[in-house]
């Protein structure tokens, strides 16, 4: 009975400073920002009544709009499903974000600070909406729902309900509004960014190395380190992150391309081996556990297919890539075209960063792709970050991301987001003379709601199994 009887003490205490909390979910609210929203709401009123009408436009039609993409990605999610198709999951606009399984562990303080922010854009449009509205406006708050951040505008409901549905549109479209709007904003930063940092970075000159795995296949003596800077992946130009990203696409879907060697050089480096062939019926040639040596294939003018372990640097070194003994022929020098005689999907990636030697990669290009970081923006001064640029980019990208679900996702028509009270609104205000029994535009309304919450529980229960399940 003692400890109980602190029980309202604890509660009281918590509602004096704006708290409470309930299962899963800590909440706080305050009117200490209300002479802010009050200010404005009241500026400009023909610039805010211009920019919520554009916004009402808007949230319609991303009502409308919500419902045809939820509805595609659906589609796209049954069919890898049914197809067993993962490959392509990238490929869908919309995806089950889950911390630590498709979303790296290292990105949670974008993605929580990303979250917060568009959440806080988003209910500021709220309140300004309903300010501009003559709505009373009676607090703003925080809160967290499990891990999950987010933020409220709690408005006099009575006047909500006075005012006429087209003011109501302004009202509910305001926060879609202002995600699409805080989205693109991030976009044009994120497009900006090369002249924004140009006194300090500059870029189109290669990837800079900003990071490496410890588990790394490029992280070792001879590999790549933090400050390199990234020029040629084989004869693929590497002039930033996306050039970098797109060769190694290219190399990992392409076959393994040869060097040019010629004969006199073949003879005097190959040395007898075993041939045998490995259980994915590709060919080894090299039997002496050696990590410098490479069995390489190649054919003669006789079209015969010939073997020789070599040693891969001096091979590699200096040679010109080539696909057939066609592309080595010059100077009249008997020349072949050697290929790395490697296991399916493993790729010899020769990477340039000079002036450091270059470094022969051998796995797939993907395993190089996810455990090395890169930025396209090199620093003009030897004491500013290299990781500075990489932050915004990052940063931005989440709130392009992140806003622009917030945006997609509150304009669905379903039960508890913005989409109920915007199609609410949006039937009074254009079926209220065909249909005129107000009973029977509630039961559209309800109808259309149980349709759209159906719509979205089923993309994210698919969604979630597809990124947890498989």
């Amino acid at each position: 009975n003692v400890s109980t009887s602190y029980l309202p003490l604890l509660e009281d205490w918590l509602l004096t400073y704006g708290l409470s909390i309930s299962p899963f979910r800590l909440r706080w609210q305050t009117a200490l920002f209300n002479r802010q929203f009050y200010n404005w709401g009241r500026w400009k009123p023909r610039f805010l009544y211009l920019w919520f009408s554009i916004g009402m436009v808007f949230g319609i039609v991303a009502m409308f709009g919500s419902v045809v993409l939820l509805g595609k990605t659906l589609m796209q999610t049954l069919t890898q499903m049914l197809t067993e198709a993962p490959k392509a999951q990238n490929d869908r606009m919309l995806q089950v974000v889950v911390p630590g399984v498709n979303l790296p562990v290292s990105q949670l303080t974008y993605f929580f600070s990303a979250t917060l922010i568009s959440g806080v854009i988003h209910e500021v449009g709220h309140g300004v909406a309903a300010i501009r509205e003559q709505v009373r406006f009676n607090g703003f708050g925080i809160f967290i729902f499990v891990v999950y951040p987010g933020a409220f505008v709690e408005l006099f409901t009575t006047h909500l309900q006075l005012i006429s549905p087209v003011q109501q549109l302004r009202i509910f479209c305001a926060g879609v509004w202002h995600n699409f709007v805080l989205g693109v904003a991030s976009f044009m930063v994120l497009f900006l960014l090369p002249a924004i940092l140009f006194p300090f970075y500059y870029t189109g000159v290669g990837a800079l190395v900003t990071e490496v795995a410890e588990d790394s296949p490029a992280n070792g003596p001879r590999g790549l380190f933090v400050g390199d800077l990234v020029t040629n992946l084989q004869d693929c130009p590497v002039y930033n992150v996306e050039d970098w990203n797109s060769c190694l696409g290219d190399i990992s879907e392409k076959s393994q391309v040869g060097y040019c060697v010629s004969a006199a050089t073949l003879q005097q480096l190959s040395f007898p081996a075993r041939v045998y062939r490995r259980l994915d019926g590709t060919v080894e040639c090299c039997s002496n556990n050696s990590l410098t040596d490479i069995c390489f294939s190649y054919s003669n003018n006789l079209d015969s297919q010939l073997y020789a372990c070599l040693p891969a640097r001096k091979v590699i070194e200096a040679s010109k890539v080539c696909r057939t003994n066609m592309d080595c022929q010059k100077d009249f020098v008997p020349s072949f075209c050697v290929t790395p005689s490697l296991e399916n999907q493993t790729r010899l990636i020769r990477v340039k960063h000079p002036p450091h030697i270059d470094m022969l990669y051998v796995g797939h290009p993907m395993h190089l792709q996810y455990t090395v970081s890169l930025s396209s923006f090199v620093p003009r001064q030897n004491f500013l970050s290299i990781d500075l640029p990489v932050v915004l980019e990052t940063f931005c990208k989440c709130l392009i991301s992140l806003s622009g679900a917030l945006a997609v996702i509150n304009a669905v028509p379903c039960f508890a987001l913005d989409g109920q009270w915007i199609l609410n609104s949006f039937l009074e205000a254009t079926l209220s003379s065909l249909i005129v029994e107000k009973q029977n535009r509630e039961l559209l309304g309800f109808l259309i709601l149980l349709a759209g919450s159906a719509l979205l529980a089923a993309n994210v229960a698919l969604g979630l199994w597809m990124v947890t399940a498989r």
